[in-house]
Protein backbone atom coordinates (compact mmCIF):
# COMPACT_ATOMS: atom_id res chain seq x y z
CA UNK A 1 0.00 0.00 0.00
CA UNK A 2 2.50 2.43 0.96
CA UNK A 3 4.58 1.52 -2.40
CA UNK A 4 1.40 2.36 -4.30
CA UNK A 5 0.72 5.34 -2.37
CA UNK A 6 4.54 6.62 -3.53
CA UNK A 7 4.01 5.59 -6.75
CA UNK A 8 0.84 7.73 -6.98
CA UNK A 9 2.84 10.55 -5.30
CA UNK A 10 5.61 10.36 -7.70
CA UNK A 11 3.25 10.93 -10.79
CA UNK A 12 1.38 13.96 -9.39
CA UNK A 13 4.53 15.59 -8.30
CA UNK A 14 5.41 16.80 -11.87
CA UNK A 15 2.84 19.23 -11.30
CA UNK A 16 2.96 21.93 -8.90
CA UNK A 17 -0.39 21.53 -6.93
CA UNK A 18 -1.54 24.55 -4.07
CA UNK A 19 -4.46 24.19 -0.88
CA UNK A 20 -5.72 26.71 0.78
CA UNK A 21 -7.07 26.94 4.17
CA UNK A 22 -8.56 29.64 6.31
CA UNK A 23 -4.91 30.07 7.86
CA UNK A 24 -2.61 29.10 5.80
CA UNK A 25 -2.12 27.29 2.49
CA UNK A 26 0.16 24.54 1.23
CA UNK A 27 2.21 23.67 -2.10
CA UNK A 28 3.40 20.63 -3.28
CA UNK A 29 6.08 20.21 -5.71
CA UNK A 30 9.17 18.25 -7.35
CA UNK A 31 12.92 19.44 -7.41
CA UNK A 32 15.48 18.27 -9.87
CA UNK A 33 19.06 18.21 -8.53
CA UNK A 34 20.42 17.93 -12.28
CA UNK A 35 24.18 16.44 -10.73
CA UNK A 36 22.40 13.77 -9.29
CA UNK A 37 19.53 13.52 -11.78
CA UNK A 38 17.24 13.15 -8.78
CA UNK A 39 13.88 14.27 -8.60
CA UNK A 40 12.90 15.13 -4.84
CA UNK A 41 8.86 15.67 -3.81
CA UNK A 42 8.67 18.50 -1.62
CA UNK A 43 5.43 20.31 0.41
CA UNK A 44 5.27 23.92 1.66
CA UNK A 45 3.50 24.66 4.30
CA UNK A 46 3.43 28.54 4.44
CA UNK A 47 2.70 30.64 8.03
CA UNK A 48 -0.32 32.69 7.53
CA UNK A 49 1.22 35.36 8.26
CA UNK A 50 3.76 35.28 5.30
CA UNK A 51 3.47 38.80 4.28
CA UNK A 52 5.02 39.40 7.68
CA UNK A 53 8.30 37.49 6.78
CA UNK A 54 10.84 39.76 5.73
CA UNK A 55 14.67 40.08 5.28
CA UNK A 56 15.15 42.43 7.90
CA UNK A 57 12.34 39.79 10.39
CA UNK A 58 12.78 36.69 8.57
CA UNK A 59 10.60 33.96 9.55
CA UNK A 60 11.68 30.29 10.91
CA UNK A 61 12.26 27.56 8.58
CA UNK A 62 11.83 23.91 9.49
CA UNK A 63 12.50 20.69 7.52
CA UNK A 64 10.44 17.50 8.11
CA UNK A 65 12.26 14.46 6.99
CA UNK A 66 9.91 11.07 7.24
CA UNK A 67 10.89 7.76 8.48
CA UNK A 68 11.14 4.89 5.97
CA UNK A 69 8.24 3.66 4.22
CA UNK A 70 6.16 6.90 5.55
CA UNK A 71 5.07 9.68 3.41
CA UNK A 72 7.03 13.50 3.62
CA UNK A 73 3.19 14.51 4.37
CA UNK A 74 2.71 11.70 7.15
CA UNK A 75 3.99 14.38 9.35
CA UNK A 76 1.28 16.81 9.13
CA UNK A 77 0.55 16.85 13.04
CA UNK A 78 3.99 18.59 13.05
CA UNK A 79 3.86 20.80 10.21
CA UNK A 80 0.80 22.11 10.73
CA UNK A 81 1.72 22.40 14.65
CA UNK A 82 4.91 24.67 13.37
CA UNK A 83 3.35 26.52 10.83
CA UNK A 84 1.07 27.98 13.47
CA UNK A 85 4.00 28.97 15.39
CA UNK A 86 5.35 31.14 12.79
CA UNK A 87 7.81 28.61 10.48
CA UNK A 88 7.61 27.97 6.78
CA UNK A 89 7.47 23.95 6.94
CA UNK A 90 9.28 22.15 3.97
CA UNK A 91 8.17 18.41 4.02
CA UNK A 92 11.16 16.19 1.74
CA UNK A 93 10.56 13.05 0.65
CA UNK A 94 14.01 11.00 0.83
CA UNK A 95 12.46 7.50 -0.53
CA UNK A 96 11.45 7.07 -4.10
CA UNK A 97 9.62 3.54 -5.22
CA UNK A 98 13.21 3.08 -7.47
CA UNK A 99 15.65 3.25 -4.86
CA UNK A 100 17.02 0.36 -3.51
CA UNK A 101 15.45 -1.18 -0.04
CA UNK A 102 16.48 0.04 3.23
CA UNK A 103 18.92 -2.66 4.19
CA UNK A 104 17.56 -4.32 7.50
CA UNK A 105 20.52 -6.89 8.23
CA UNK A 106 23.77 -7.03 8.68
CA UNK A 107 26.03 -3.95 10.07
CA UNK A 108 23.22 -1.16 9.90
CA UNK A 109 25.20 1.47 10.23
CA UNK A 110 27.32 0.87 7.12
CA UNK A 111 24.76 -0.97 5.17
CA UNK A 112 22.26 2.16 5.37
CA UNK A 113 24.94 4.40 5.19
CA UNK A 114 24.60 5.62 0.91
CA UNK A 115 20.83 5.96 2.12
CA UNK A 116 21.72 8.54 4.89
CA UNK A 117 23.79 10.11 2.46
CA UNK A 118 21.19 10.66 -0.57
CA UNK A 119 19.09 12.22 2.10
CA UNK A 120 21.73 14.70 3.44
CA UNK A 121 22.19 16.10 0.06
CA UNK A 122 18.58 16.47 -0.28
CA UNK A 123 18.36 18.76 2.36
CA UNK A 124 20.98 20.95 1.25
CA UNK A 125 19.86 20.77 -1.97
CA UNK A 126 16.60 21.86 -1.02
CA UNK A 127 17.68 24.26 1.57
CA UNK A 128 19.97 25.85 -1.58
CA UNK A 129 17.31 25.76 -3.86
CA UNK A 130 14.51 27.32 -1.99
CA UNK A 131 16.92 29.94 -0.13
CA UNK A 132 16.61 31.33 -4.09
CA UNK A 133 13.57 31.61 -4.70
CA UNK A 134 11.59 32.06 -0.82
CA UNK A 135 13.21 35.14 0.70
CA UNK A 136 11.78 36.60 4.10
CA UNK A 137 13.23 33.51 5.54
CA UNK A 138 15.84 31.99 8.29
CA UNK A 139 17.64 30.10 5.63
CA UNK A 140 20.91 30.16 7.75
CA UNK A 141 19.45 28.66 10.78
CA UNK A 142 17.03 25.59 9.93
CA UNK A 143 15.22 23.42 12.45
CA UNK A 144 15.59 19.80 11.27
CA UNK A 145 12.54 17.25 12.54
CA UNK A 146 13.13 13.98 11.36
CA UNK A 147 11.21 10.87 12.17
CA UNK A 148 13.20 7.11 12.81
CA UNK A 149 15.14 6.65 9.81
CA UNK A 150 14.46 10.39 8.84
CA UNK A 151 15.87 11.77 11.91
CA UNK A 152 19.47 9.34 11.35
CA UNK A 153 19.43 11.16 7.38
CA UNK A 154 18.75 14.92 9.91
CA UNK A 155 21.90 13.85 12.25
CA UNK A 156 23.99 12.77 9.37
CA UNK A 157 23.44 16.00 7.35
CA UNK A 158 24.73 18.36 9.76
CA UNK A 159 27.74 16.03 10.94
CA UNK A 160 28.42 16.39 7.42
CA UNK A 161 27.41 20.34 7.22
CA UNK A 162 27.57 21.34 10.85
CA UNK A 163 26.34 24.53 9.75
CA UNK A 164 23.41 23.62 7.77
CA UNK A 165 21.11 24.06 10.86
CA UNK A 166 21.03 25.22 14.68
CA UNK A 167 18.41 22.58 15.72
CA UNK A 168 17.79 18.97 15.36
CA UNK A 169 14.75 17.30 16.60
CA UNK A 170 14.27 13.67 16.04
CA UNK A 171 11.54 11.33 16.22
CA UNK A 172 12.92 7.58 17.80
CA UNK A 173 16.05 7.72 15.55
CA UNK A 174 18.07 4.43 16.08
CA UNK A 175 20.79 4.43 14.20
CA UNK A 176 22.92 7.56 13.71
CA UNK A 177 24.25 9.72 16.35
CA UNK A 178 23.26 12.67 17.54
CA UNK A 179 25.31 16.04 16.90
CA UNK A 180 27.59 16.62 20.41
CA UNK A 181 27.86 20.55 19.57
CA UNK A 182 27.66 23.74 20.64
CA UNK A 183 26.08 25.52 18.03
CA UNK A 184 23.01 22.58 17.73
CA UNK A 185 20.45 22.51 19.98
CA UNK A 186 19.54 18.74 20.05
CA UNK A 187 16.02 17.53 20.85
CA UNK A 188 15.56 13.84 20.92
CA UNK A 189 12.05 12.21 21.57
CA UNK A 190 11.73 8.53 22.19
CA UNK A 191 9.63 6.01 22.29
CA UNK A 192 9.61 3.19 24.88
CA UNK A 193 9.37 0.00 22.79
CA UNK A 194 12.61 -0.04 21.43
CA UNK A 195 16.59 1.19 22.61
CA UNK A 196 18.54 3.30 20.49
CA UNK A 197 22.18 1.40 19.19
CA UNK A 198 25.13 2.44 20.94
CA UNK A 199 26.64 5.70 20.78
CA UNK A 200 23.55 7.48 19.26
CA UNK A 201 22.50 9.14 22.20
CA UNK A 202 25.02 11.26 24.24
CA UNK A 203 25.89 9.39 28.12
CA UNK A 204 23.72 9.97 30.68
CA UNK A 205 26.63 11.62 32.53
CA UNK A 206 27.30 13.68 29.53
CA UNK A 207 25.93 17.48 30.39
CA UNK A 208 24.92 19.35 28.23
CA UNK A 209 22.39 22.44 28.22
CA UNK A 210 21.37 23.02 24.59
CA UNK A 211 20.70 19.08 24.51
CA UNK A 212 17.38 17.36 25.33
CA UNK A 213 16.66 13.48 24.97
CA UNK A 214 13.15 12.56 26.83
CA UNK A 215 11.19 9.45 26.09
CA UNK A 216 7.31 9.45 26.28
CA UNK A 217 6.02 7.15 28.53
CA UNK A 218 3.81 4.07 27.02
CA UNK A 219 4.58 5.55 23.61
CA UNK A 220 5.17 2.98 20.24
CA UNK A 221 7.99 3.73 17.57
CA UNK A 222 5.41 3.17 14.67
CA UNK A 223 3.23 5.17 16.49
CA UNK A 224 5.22 8.72 16.23
CA UNK A 225 3.33 9.98 12.75
CA UNK A 226 0.19 11.02 11.60
CA UNK A 227 -1.24 7.21 12.00
CA UNK A 228 -0.64 7.23 15.74
CA UNK A 229 -3.11 7.81 18.23
CA UNK A 230 -3.79 12.28 18.55
CA UNK A 231 -2.96 11.95 22.43
CA UNK A 232 0.30 10.98 21.34
CA UNK A 233 0.66 13.74 18.50
CA UNK A 234 -0.40 16.23 20.83
CA UNK A 235 2.62 15.41 23.38
CA UNK A 236 5.06 15.44 20.70
CA UNK A 237 3.97 18.30 19.36
CA UNK A 238 3.98 20.27 22.98
CA UNK A 239 7.31 18.85 23.70
CA UNK A 240 8.71 20.34 20.25
CA UNK A 241 7.45 23.67 20.69
CA UNK A 242 8.28 23.79 24.09
CA UNK A 243 11.87 23.32 23.24
CA UNK A 244 12.23 25.57 20.08
CA UNK A 245 10.23 28.34 22.16
CA UNK A 246 12.63 28.33 25.63
CA UNK A 247 15.36 25.14 25.46
CA UNK A 248 12.60 23.79 28.33
CA UNK A 249 13.02 19.67 27.65
CA UNK A 250 10.62 17.47 28.96
CA UNK A 251 7.01 18.46 30.19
Amino acid sequence: MRLVTLIALIALAGCTTTTGGSSNFTESTELTDASRERQIPITLYFPAAQHNCTDARPCPVAFVSPGYGLLHTDYSFISNALVRSGHLVVAIQHDLPTDPALSKTGDLFTNRMPTWKRGAENIRFVQKTLSRTYTGYDWPHLVLVGGSNGGDISALALHEAPTLATTLVTLDNRRYPLPRSDSIKVLSIRGSDFEADAGVLPPAQEKDAGTCVTTIAGSRHNDMSDHGPTELQSKINMLILQFLKDGRCGA
